[in-house]
């Protein structure tokens, strides 16, 4: 996390240079026509810690702050590196594949996070995710198990990929969809190591943590 939010705030300033912002993404951005060609492959690398702007940036790294720490607890801090940038890098080959001739840039660490979830999703799949949700007056909490939401999630990158063109550029679809199959793939020797399903029998499939408890507020409510 530390490491994305420090390398968008060293070029954040372009972007009100749109000019200078389009070279500095054709130079570090994977854009599939050039990789396809056997050129830039280094940018399937650097692409991964480059955001399209804050919102991308907080999303993601939302994502990462949610799943990543579990993982790496499991994995260990160099194991969890290594997980990290080859289910990126995987992410965006499949991407490049996707749209073998597209010459549209692609940024971000979403690919990597879709590992992390994968990983997550075979290591912990009963946790409690909180989800917030919002109509209009009413905000609340509630927790589902981790399988229904990632699973929902995985369904929704599956069907985008389908029906979208990966040429017009938009949500890279297919790389989190092969992201998520890569870090499921790359956690399965850990799994197998902890026993396989004793480790879920061990742990009841939740993470070495208790889970959060909401109480009722103290703030007295104010009618109108």
């Amino acid at each position: 996390m530390a490491i994305n939010i420090a390398v968008f705030l060293s070029y954040v300033g372009l972007f009100s240079d749109p000019r200078a912002l389009n070279g500095f993404f054709f130079e570090y951005a994977a854009i599939p026509a050039r990789i396809s060609y056997g050129d830039g492959l280094e940018t399937l690398l650097t692409s991964m810690f480059l955001h399209g702007g804050w919102m991308h940036l907080i999303g993601n790294m939302l994502f990462l702050f949610i799943f990543g720490d579990n993982v790496e607890d499991e994995m260990g801090h160099v194991n969890y590196l290594g997980f990290y940038l080859g289910a990126g890098v995987v992410a965006g080959l499949i991407h490049v594949a996707s749209a073998p001739y597209s010459t549209v840039p692609t940024v971000g660490a979403s690919g990597a996070i879709a590992g992390v979830m994968g990983g997550y999703l075979l290591l912990y799949p009963k946790a409690r995710v909180d989800i917030l949700l919002i109509l209009i007056v009413i905000f609340r909490i509630f927790p589902i198990p981790a399988w229904i939401m990632l699973g929902v999630w995985f369904a929704m990158q599956f069907f985008g990929g389908i029906g979208a063109n990966p040429d017009e550029g938009g949500v890279a679809y297919w790389a989190h969809a092969g992201g998520f199959i890569a870090g499921v793939v790359l956690t399965l020797p850990l799994w197998l190591k902890r026993g396989g399903p004793a480790f879920w029998q061990r742990t009841d499939g939740h993470p070495p943590h208790p889970e959060a408890v909401y109480t009722r507020s103290r703030i007295p409510r104010v009618r109108r």
